[in-house]
């Protein structure tokens, strides 16, 4: 072989491979750019569904329709080799911020969906609960209630109470968007239980309470202190009552279900005859009254070792208590009194 072929050879193949330098070069230029190049700011508010069991070509299309996918067979491609294309996760994404490819497919990776806030407060009813879950775009005020009536759903959940007010544990709750309603609610009930402690489901049986019974007292205990340090005084006096078969007169029960507890109970509410009035009716309600804190819950099952039988509000957020009748109509008296004389005073 003389020496031009020689060098001809050797050119030949220093084209060869800058050419393929070049072309491989390219290329993952180009991967890159379409990777982590920053896509139009207006491609970015929107919102998308992966739906369970979608595949990974349909999800791509899915980003391509909303111009969220430069190259979409390139990114097939991509996320097959990479074993990718099985770790994308279900549900809602929204994407409102400037960002790449790359952050896109990172975002269904790691299932950062669209979670809705909700807030059940304590002392809230069902109703109220309702409203929240509503306008947290969780579940619809009749889907919710088509749960809460649905006696084999509280079954399942071995919950033996008419509703399930009380059982939803007043929380702060973080849902995907797109939960499953009866996922929602199973998992509030669940909150709700995790809170009772063995020593505390003991006590249960010292006092032979079951879990509606605590509930449904905690929840008129919740209702009518203000002042922690009364609840286990509240708790004392019903108590006491029961044990005395006397009945409960608690004035949160009389307009349960009828109207809000600020608006305040009047002379016809506590005559008025229904099943959870305990002016009218002996022992507990049916069931729970409102989401009971666990404090409330606690107050319940741990009463204050006091005679204590009657109370009456100060109008200050704390209470008066008594334990005989005598003691008690003076203490109504006197702060009915002084109630008037601030009422006349503040209005000159």
């Amino acid at each position: 072989m003389n020496l031009d072929v020689i060098k001809d050879f050797v050119m030949t193949s220093r084209v060869f491979r800058f050419a393929i330098i070049s072309v491989v070069s390219s290329f993952f230029l180009y991967l890159l750019l379409q990777l982590y190049l920053p896509l139009p700011s207006e491609k970015l508010d929107v919102e998308i569904e992966v739906k369970k069991g979608m595949s990974t070509a349909a999800v791509l299309k899915e980003l391509d329709d909303k111009g969220l996918v430069r190259d979409r067979k390139l990114m097939l491609i991509l996320l097959k080799i990479t074993g990718a294309d099985k770790k994308i996760k279900a549900g809602y994404y929204s994407f409102t911020d400037s960002g790449s490819q790359s952050g896109i497919i990172a975002k269904l990776l790691k299932g950062k969906v669209i979670m809705n806030d909700v807030t059940i407060l304590e002392g809230e009813t069902i109703w109220r609960a309702a409203d929240r879950l509503r306008d947290a775009g969780i579940m619809g005020t009749d889907e919710f209630f088509s749960y809460n009536n649905n006696y084999e759903f509280l079954r399942s959940m071995n919950i033996n109470a008419p509703s399930l007010e009380g059982y939803l544990y007043p929380e702060t709750y973080r849902f995907p968007k797109g939960a499953k309603p009866g996922d929602v609610i199973r998992h509030m009930v669940w909150m709700m239980r995790q809170k009772f402690t063995e020593d505390m489901v003991a006590r249960m049986k010292e006092i032979e309470l079951n879990e509606r019974e605590v509930l449904t007292l905690a929840s008129i205990i919740e209702k009518e202190a203000v002042v922690d340090l009364e609840r286990p005084l509240v708790s004392a006096v019903y108590h006491n009552r029961l044990k005395k078969r006397m009945r409960l007169e608690a004035d949160p029960t009389s307009i349960y279900g009828i109207k809000d507890y600020s608006e305040g109970v009047t002379r016809y509410d506590i005559r008025r005859n229904t099943p959870y009035n305990t002016y009218r009716r002996r022992g507990l309600p049916p069931g729970p009254i409102a989401a009971p804190s666990i404090k409330s819950i606690i107050a319940a099952l741990y009463p204050a070792d006091v005679p204590y039988l009657f109370f009456v509000s100060k109008n200050n957020g704390e209470h008066f208590f008594s334990s005989n009748i005598r003691d008690h109509f003076n203490a109504v008296n006197r702060y009915r009194s002084l109630k008037e004389r601030s009422r006349k005073d503040n209005n000159g």
